[in-house]
């Protein structure tokens, strides 16, 4: 069974891995395990709670299949928790990482942006993030981007985020388009 850890902080975005999650568990059979800084309980942007699973601290890359960094508040306003070590682990173990919006902080600081296409919200966004030299292999695209093993993604991009980390997981099938295409259809043009 495929196992995604899924990590949050204090006043994490709802709307960024909600579709991944869902789909994660209900349509591919996924384990999906939330964890936290110290898995203490953390509330998002609309008021929601998560009980952790777990403590992103103990999260081993040999029990899991991939790591995704939700985004949120805490990530610009310098209290997020400090990931590199985890990230790195996973990075390391040839496992799936993958963050959206300000989480893309958390990789540009670990370093695992450095050699790998990638974006983020802007390239403004990220340039100032200590330790962030991947600024040659920045894309500007309202799409998530995925190099191998690593999906970043900008915060209004939910529906392809979720898709490139099932791509980085190795689930390409007509299934999973037909799936995603359902959830951006509200995207395409309006038939005149």
């Amino acid at each position: 069974m495929t196992r995604l850890a899924i990590v949050f902080a204090e006043g994490f975005a709802d709307w960024e891995v909600s579709q991944l999650t869902a789909s994660a568990r209900s349509e591919f059979g996924f384990e999906v395990v939330s964890a936290t800084p110290g898995a203490l309980s953390v509330t998002s942007m609309g008021g929601l709670r998560i009980a952790p699973d777990a403590a992103v601290e103990d999260l081993d890359p040999a029990r899991f299949d991939g790591l995704v960094i939700c985004g949120g508040t805490s990530w610009e306003r310098g209290i997020a928790p400090e990931l590199t070590p985890v990230i790195t682990a996973f990075s390391g173990a040839d496992r799936v990482v993958g963050a959206i919006c300000a989480a893309t902080l958390a990789l540009g600081r670990a370093g695992v942006l450095d050699t790998v296409a990638h974006t983020s919200n802007s390239l403004a966004f990220i340039d100032g993030t200590p330790g962030y030299r991947g600024h040659a292999h920045y894309r500007d695209t309202p799409q998530a981007v995925r190099c191998g093993r690593i999906v970043t993604a900008p915060g209004t991009a939910p529906i392809t985020f979720t898709t490139e980390i099932y791509r980085a997981l190795g689930q390409n099938s007509e299934a999973l388009e037909d799936y995603m295409a359902l959830f951006g259809s509200e995207h395409q043009p309006r038939a005149a």
